[in-house]
């Protein structure tokens, strides 16, 4: 019952759908996530080391960044089973559309420079 219970208590918070969700599009690092959510970037790190533990992403280091993606085989079949429904929910929501809509503006060599 761990696995399952990790999962869900990962996708109770809203903050954290919002990154699944915008994982779903592209690979993000810390920064641009702290952009398209509007949160400090240590609240970020603690929310992806929840989503990261629970199975559901998965980061890669290039170079200075590190850049997180929706784990794309997770050992978890909690993790796997719920990101394939997340991937088809809350497309429609308001909130989520916004964040979505913010996405291709931000690009982490603007945030870095400015």
């Amino acid at each position: 019952m761990k696995p399952f219970i990790k999962v869900m208590k990962a996708l109770s918070d809203p903050s954290r759908v919002k990154i699944v969700k915008a994982l779903q599009h592209r690979s993000l690092c810390v920064c641009e996530l702290k952009e398209a959510l509007g949160l400090a970037q240590s609240t970020v790190s603690k929310h992806l080391k929840v989503l990261e533990e629970a199975g559901l992403v998965s980061y890669e280091k290039d170079g200075l960044w590190v850049n997180f993606q929706l784990n794309g085989r997770p050992d978890n079949t909690y993790a796997r089973e719920m990101l394939a429904q997340v991937n088809e929910w809350l497309e429609a929501d308001e909130d989520i559309r916004e964040m979505l809509d913010r996405l291709p503006g931000i690009d982490r060599e603007f945030i870095t420079r400015g």
